[in-house]
């Protein structure tokens, strides 16, 4: 990364986050060359709920979007996504009637950790020409389909479950519990901590009646009481299955300043791996990790910014454990101080340090892979949450944490 001679956090510490962001204008990224411009949201069901096909909720989600933004959505020309969507931007683009497709993009690896790389996708390409409106979006029924969380029970096995399977290691669940489980004990980490970003999250699903848990709220009796999954995983530990679809659209700076709602500016976007965290042997040397310690800096160094000029953050929560780590990674505390900073009152709005997952986030809100964290982080921006940060300027999404492959978004106003 190309950057000038002695700009550093040191170097910053005395300007505003707008100054020290200017500063670092020469770095080589995204910042504030796209926006997002328009959101789009189909209804969230429950597991097995949604009337209608998973390809026909992304169409929704897209044609609400493009609303949102005041296009027409044939005015589309660009579709990302990432993992192993089933949707195809192909097929996608035959179905919405654009005039033309110039970008058909994914975000390799697994799951949730390509979310906010694939918004990161959809602004290097305006930002390099090669469309002019990239619409990122995901659609999960997985009550039409197979159940990410269930074991695999093949006849035979090759590859990486080769490592784990016959072991009876067969689920996410099983192998983010190992990872939270080692920082818990080399950092003295309670239970507490996970129940906590959990609360969090019910807590702010109950201001939002988009949210599958709304009227629902949680309490730590609840949480005690509940079945283990996967120790150190209660039930609520754990992101929901549900049906749904979300979408934003992406455009150039200039563009956006015409669009008819608040433009949430890319401030930076990152996505990568550490030292073999991909290994399917299970034995990275930092093992206790949500794999952030080599992005996380990048992130920041990208926007010139530090941890504490970020308002709120959308964390995926594949498992609280991943979140409580990340939350480590990324700056805002220290890990022999995450039993103090990850309690309910620090991650809640309105009075929290650093509120988390203002929608209810996976746990509470939708699963739909992450998709609709980055919704409610431009959100944020927009000024619109249900749970609304108080002047939010810098809304960070953090994706997929704890797999082998993650991604990071700053967005500001």
């Amino acid at each position: 990364m190309l950057q000038r001679p002695g700009l550093s956090f040191e170097h910053m510490a005395g300007y505003t986050w707008r100054e020290a962001s200017a500063m670092a204008a020469d770095v080589l990224t995204v910042k504030d060359k796209a926006a997002i411009v328009g959101l789009g949201e189909t209804k969230y069901y429950k597991r097995g709920g949604a009337p209608v096909s998973e390809f026909r909720l992304a169409c929704e989600a897209i044609m609400k979007a493009a609303q949102d933004a005041g296009i027409p959505v044939s005015q589309i020309d660009g579709l990302a996504s990432y993992a192993d969507d089933r949707n195809e931007p192909i097929r996608m683009a035959s179905a919405l009637g654009l005039s033309e497709l110039h970008l058909s993009n994914i975000f390799w690896s697994g799951g949730g950790g390509g979310v906010a790389g694939a918004v990161g996708n959809a602004a290097a390409a305006v930002a390099a020409g090669y469309a002019r409106y990239v619409c990122v979006y995901r659609a999960l029924a997985q009550g039409q389909f197979y159940r990410f969380g269930a074991a695999p029970a093949p006849k035979s096995v090759t590859g990486n479950a080769m490592y784990t399977l016959p072991f009876g290691m067969g689920t996410a669940a099983q192998m983010i519990a190992l990872r939270t489980r080692r920082f818990m004990h080399e950092h003295n980490v309670r239970q507490d901590a996970l129940a906590a970003v959990a609360m969090a999250s019910y807590h702010h699903a109950q201001f939002n009646p988009r949210a599958v848990m709304y009227g629902r709220p949680l309490t730590r009796e609840q949480y005690d009481n509940s079945r283990w999954i996967v120790e150190p995983f209660h039930l609520y530990d754990c992101c929901m299955e549900n049906d749904g679809a979300a979408a934003v659209i992406v455009t150039s700076a200039e563009r956006a300043r015409d669009m008819p709602h608040k433009p949430a500016y890319i401030m930076a976007s990152a996505q990568g791996s550490g030292f073999r965290q991909g290994a399917s042997v299970h034995n990275a040397p930092d093992y206790g990790t949500a794999n952030f310690g080599t992005l996380a800096p990048r992130l920041y160094e990208m926007a010139g910014i530090k941890p504490a000029d970020v308002d709120v953050v959308q964390s995926y929560e594949n498992f609280t454990g991943a979140v409580v780590m990340s939350l480590v990674e990324h700056g805002f505390c220290a890990p022999e101080e995450t039993n103090d900073f990850c309690c309910f009152e620090n991650l809640t709005w309105p009075g929290g340090k650093l509120p988390i997952n203002t929608s209810g986030g996976n746990l509470a809100e939708c699963y739909v892979h992450g998709m609709e964290l980055v919704v409610e982080a431009a959100r944020q921006v927009r000024g619109t949450s249900t749970c609304q940060v108080r002047d939010c300027e810098i809304s960070m999404v953090i994706a997929g944490p704890a797999v082998p492959l993650v991604s990071d978004l700053l967005l500001h106003a």
